[in-house]
């Protein structure tokens, strides 16, 4: 991609760079059907994403830096391909609504959720759109609501699975920003509180929101006919642990209406779900490299099984990416956290 770096140095008059952009944008026919892009409008999408880079750049190479596993030319690249188009198709979907848009993030550990909703709000913000960082851990329980419920059921030894959220709570806020209800108190989740337990603090006050970035390993995750659990893939492997599938298959019915107040979903999808115990290894031993405290790798294992055994990739997300209905845009997750196909 020689042309992309020919774009930050180019003059209005050098267009020997244009050419090679608008051969590569229409190229990749699922990703142009995606973000719109055709032979009519080419032109316009390119001129438009150059000075669009350019001016949000600055801060993004900054940001990026900060990014371990993106060096500068992937960073570049995926800002070209990925997030500024992401964020034009956002903001035009938000000029679209009478109400603040609210986009539905979801992704595993390690797909890159977090870091594409910070930098989706910088260029979001070029675009003069003020967004909101939402993520479903805002929404969890308090820490003794969390104390109650494993009293209730010993098995929700961690939080994340269905059952340990306050929905109301995600309601309530969603139903305020739609209503264009000006300013709004924010939930927000310490995970380090009660020494990694977590707990809620002080909301986050907030004003003027256009677009909110709402993420999370299972947002928009339907149930499923409690019959694929006869035969789950691992580690759902007992009796016991069909039970316990089931048992979370069935709570996310509860999840429901907070899925209905999405105006679209999108998906971060590693082919091979496995990825993601790797990618939390990895995470982990540089935690531990850098003198922080970190998981063994059996314990990542157990912690990775356990979510695992409550809504299995394979059994809930993969049968949602080939929906025709349910997702509206698929951004597939190399093993190197760089970003693949992206579809509709």
């Amino acid at each position: 991609m020689n042309w992309l770096s020919q774009i930050l140095t180019a003059t209005e008059v050098e267009q020997s760079w244009q050419q090679e952009a608008k051969e590569a944008a229409l190229a990749d026919t699922l990703r142009a059907k995606a973000f719109g892009i055709t032979r009519d409008n080419v032109d316009e999408v390119i001129q438009a994403r150059s000075h669009l880079l350019k001016s949000v750049l600055p801060e993004l190479s900054k940001f990026c830096q900060t990014t371990l596993y993106m060096q500068n030319h992937v960073m570049l690249e995926t800002l070209w391909n990925l997030w500024l188009p992401l964020a034009t198709k956002l903001a035009s979907h938000r000029q679209n609504l009478e109400h603040p848009l609210i986009q539905g993030i979801l992704g595993g550990q390690g797909t890159g959720k977090t870091t594409m909703c910070k930098v989706l709000t910088l260029i979001l913000l070029k675009l003069g759109y003020h967004t909101l960082n939402l993520s479903l851990d805002d929404l969890y329980k308090t820490y003794r609501d969390r104390l109650a419920l494993k009293q209730q059921d010993p098995r929700l030894i961690w939080r994340g699975p269905p059952g340990t959220h306050d929905v109301e709570l995600g309601l309530s806020l969603l139903d305020q920003i739609r209503e264009c209800k000006n300013p709004v108190a924010v939930p927000r989740f310490d995970k380090s509180a009660y020494a990694g337990a977590g707990d809620r603090t002080t909301p986050e006050i907030v004003t003027h929101i256009d677009i909110v970035l709402f993420e999370g390993w299972c947002v928009g995750v339907r149930p499923i006919n409690a019959a694929k659990f006869a035969t789950a893939p691992p580690p759902i492997l007992t009796d016991e642990d069909r039970v316990f599938a089931c048992e979370m298959n069935s709570k996310l019915n509860n999840y429901l209406p907070l899925w209905e107040r999405l105006d679209s979903l999108i998906v971060l999808y590693p082919r091979d779900y496995r990825l993601t115990l790797e990618w939390r290894k990895q995470a982990e031993r540089q935690m531990i490299a850098a003198g922080k405290s970190g998981m063994t790798e059996l314990e990542v294992e157990q912690f990775v099984n356990y979510f695992w055994r409550s809504l299995h990739p394979e059994l809930f997300i993969k049968p949602l990416v080939e929906s025709s209905t349910l997702v509206d845009l698929v951004i597939e997750i190399n093993p190197d956290h760089t970003f693949g196909a992206v579809y509709k």
